[in-house]
Parts: structure tokens; C-alpha cells; sequence
């Protein structure tokens, strides 16, 4: 396969939406099209019949990721429209035999997935063995979410298999590029081309990428800086989306309205406003961090204003949370810096030291530590335990990609309710 192929993974659950992202996809250069694993459980094996008829002249492909019953699942996919069918390659070796004798029967080919596989290089070689037609270095979203990478697998087996290999996990038009340099006949993509706004862009533009591969030379980035990247990206809301709705904090508002603060926590405790332990930490935090304050909730005495907020700002602090009150509200809104808190008041407490920083606490609702992540802006505050902070930044950046497209299909003139088909998936029990 002299010309790299370009495959686009239809993993939504509403046929009609798949079949409109196929078409710009195609449009962009898009090659082979594939009913992913989510559409064929949501719409069984008529989302494979509605994309042969509508792609008469294009490769279908069924991700059924066969498990058992690999003759069935195969004369399933085949007598549907499928040209080629994906089955998972730990699946035992009867099943892959029964599923490559019955696509010799039915005139397809076999695709072998090596999600979850242990020893892939091994497990190629056996499988190429069992006469699978293709190859799949494919890294699953959520091992991609805690940072495991595609193109990694692919250089695992590039020159190990004479059959083609396929990736697919994660890739943009950057590592599709790459990944047809390392050795890939066929790249795989889904979010990145079908949760676009544009489609035909976004695959035009893989295409462009992977008909002149090359490697680039990247530079190495701190997992602390791709977090800090990616939270930045994203929106309070996509952050607790990506956390099941969870880590929001309760009943703050921003002082300054639209600004944004991304940052690891400093913690503080404090006491009835008394703000000596507020502007210590100040100098304990670093440019960047976010400091966490709780006053107990209370807001008839502000343990933070305006001096302490110009300090900070000059400490290089990204933002102020603050379970209790703020005073000097004008001239902290002439600074636009981010402070959030849950109410404004003009009384100041006195500076009696009470209270620890960088300590565990209760800041409006949620647990705060010592270097958990903080994403804050006008819709609230989140906190992002730091343990996770990789994986929910990714997550959340997921969440943005899908309602970019979804606000794509709304400006074009769908409402919301059908776009997500919500009376077919309201919950039955």
C-alpha cells in the first residue's frame, strides 16, 4: 500500500450525525470509513447497511472487536456491507481462525486489534500466522488518558509483520504524519476529524500530513506543563464534566467576571477574617499557583483585599479562591485579577496568625491538598485531585472537541434535543 490510507472512525451513537460527519470527511480526503464499536451497539448491524449504501465506492469497516463467535460476528458484518472487520487480537486462536475461514468464505478481510495486548510484537507474528489480513497498533482512549501513546506501539512492530499495519489512538495531524513515517500503511482518526466543527478541514488536513510524513524533532514537555497546557484550554464546566460532575465548589462567584485561573492549590486556614495567614502564603506560593482559602465560610469579615491581591499579582499568583468574603471590590476589578469568593464585604479582620498553610482543607463544599489543580472561571471553581490532574486535563479537552462539533450542528440549525436524540436515551428505569 504505496498510498497511506486514511480511515475515519465513526465512534458516535446516532447514525444520521455519523453518516453527515462521513460525508465531510470523505470530502477532506477520508478513505476508508468505519462504523465504530459505539455506533454498532447503539444501531446494530443497520449502521454498516446505511454506510455501504451510501459509500458505494468506499471501504467500509465494521469495529466489531469480536471476541467469540468469530464465524457468526464476521457473516454478520459481511452480509451487511462490511469490506473489512475488526476482531480483538487476544481473542483465542479459534476464534480468530473460525473468523478468518469465514471471511475467505464472504470475500473480506480481517483487521486485528491489539488493544490490551500484553506481548504485541509476539502476538503479530502469531496472528499473521492465523492469516489476519491487517495489523491495528491501537492505544484505547482511556489508556491514552493517563498517557499511552499509539505511535509508541507502532514502533514496537514497525519491520516485525510483512502485513499492513494500522494505528489508530489519539492521532492529530502532527502524529498521523509521523506515524505514516514510522512504518503505518493505514491511520486511523476519530475525535480529531469527527468532533471538529469543520470535518472536511480537519481531514483535509490529516490527509495533507500524512501524504508527506516526516518525524519531528519535539521538544520534551513536563507532565506539570501539559496539564497546565490542557486545563487552560478547557472551561470549568468541560473539567467537571470529564470528572463525572464532580470537584465543584459551591456558591462562589468571580469578582472580576470573565478571567480565568488555572493552578496548583496553596492552602490556607483561617479564622473569623483574620488575614495574616492569607498574605504569609503569598510568599510561600510560587508564580502561578492558585491559593485556597478557607474562612469557615464566613462573609461578615474579609480575610483578603486589595493590598494582599496587588502583592499577589506581583508574586506571579494565578488566582485567589476564597470560602468567605473579599473586600476593596473596585480596585481588585480595575486589576481584572482572578479572585472568587462567596460574598463582599468592607470589614477587615485582624492579623493574629490563627491558622496553617498548606494543609488539607474544606474549601466551599470540596476537599482541597496541597498541590491539587484548581480550573476557575465565571461559571466557578473545580478542583482536580492532583493524582488525576493528567488524565481529567485530557478528559476535559474530550469533552470540548464533542461540544465543538455538537455547537457546529446547533449553528446549523438542529436543536440540542436532537442532536443528542434524548427521548431515545432517556434512561428507561
Amino acid at each position: 500500500m504505496a498510498t497511506p490510507t486514511l480511515q475515519v472512525a465513526l465512534d458516535l451513537l446516532e447514525l444520521d450525525r455519523a453518516v453527515e460527519i462521513a460525508e465531510e470527511a470523505v470530502r477532506g480526503g477520508a478513505d476508508w470509513i468505519e462504523a465504530g464499536t459505539p455506533l454498532i451497539k447503539s444501531e446494530g448491524m443497520q449502521a454498516v447497511r446505511v454506510l455501504r449504501e451510501r459509500f458505494p465506492e468506499h471501504e467500509i469497516v465494521a469495529d466489531m472487536k469480536i471476541a467469540d463467535t468469530g464465524a457468526v460476528e464476521v457473516e454478520m458484518a459481511a452480509k451487511s456491507g462490511a469490506d473489512i472487520i475488526c476482531i480483538l487480537a487476544d481473542a483465542d486462536d479459534t476464534v480468530i481462525a473460525e473468523a478468518v475461514r469465514s471471511a475467505r468464505k464472504y470475500g473480506v478481510r480481517i483487521m486485528a486489534d491489539l488493544i490490551n495486548v500484553d506481548d504485541p510484537v509476539t502476538r503479530s507474528h502469531e496472528l499473521a500466522k492465523l492469516g489476519v489480513d491487517y495489523i491495528n497498533a491501537h492505544v484505547g482512549i482511556d489508556q491514552q488518558m493517563i498517557g499511552r501513546s499509539s505511535l509508541a506501539l507502532l514502533r514496537r512492530l514497525a519491520g516485525e509483520v510483512s502485513i499492513p499495519i494500522a494505528v489508530a489512538g489519539g492521532l492529530d495531524a502532527e502524529t498521523a504524519s509521523e506515524a505514516v513515517a514510522a512504518g503505518a500503511s493505514i491511520v486511523i482518526v476519530g475525535g480529531n476529524i469527527t468532533k471538529a466543527a469543520d470535518v472536511t478541514g480537519a481531514a483535509q488536513r490529516i490527509r495533507n500530513a500524512i501524504d508527506r510524513p516526516e518525524i519531528r524533532p519535539r521538544e520534551e514537555e513536563s507532565q506539570e506543563a501539559v496539564i497546565r497546557r490542557l486545563l487552560e484550554g478547557v472551561s470549568a464546566p468541560n473539567v467537571t464534566d470529564a470528572m463525572h460532575r464532580k470537584g465543584a465548589m459551591a456558591d462562589l462567584i468571580s469578582i472580576c467576571g470573565r478571567v480565568k485561573a488555572v493552578g496548583q492549590a496553596v492552602t490556607v486556614r483561617t479564622l473569623a477574617g483574620d488575614w495574616a495567614k492569607p498574605v504569609e502564603a503569598i510568599d510561600v506560593a510560587g508564580p502561578g499557583d492558585v491559593l485556597v482559602i478557607s474562612n469557615e465560610g464566613r462573609t461578615d469579615v474579609a480575610p483578603w483585599g486589595e493590598l494582599a491581591t496587588h502583592s499577589a499579582r506581583n508574586r506571579g499568583i494565578a488566582g485567589i479562591v476564597i470560602d468567605g468574603a473579599v473586600r476593596d471590590v473596585d480596585d481588585i476589578r480595575e486589576m481584572k485579577f482572578p479572585v472568587f469568593a462567596k460574598a463582599t464585604v468592607p470589614n477587615a479582620g485582624e492579623p493574629k496568625g490563627l491558622g496553617e498553610i498548606n494543609t488539607e482543607i474544606v474549601c466551599c463544599g470540596q476537599v482541597v491538598r496541597p498541590g491539587d489543580w484548581i480550573v476557575a472561571d465565571e461559571s466557578g471553581v473545580v478542583v482536580v485531585p492532583r493524582e488525576r490532574a493528567y488524565e481529567v486535563a485530557r478528559r476535559a479537552m474530550e469533552v470540548k472537541k464533542t461540544e465543538e462539533r455538537i455547537r457546529e450542528e446547533i449553528r446549523r440549525g438542529r436543536t440540542l434535543s436532537e442532536v443528542a436524540e434524548l427521548l431515545k436515551w432517556e434512561k428507561r428505569r
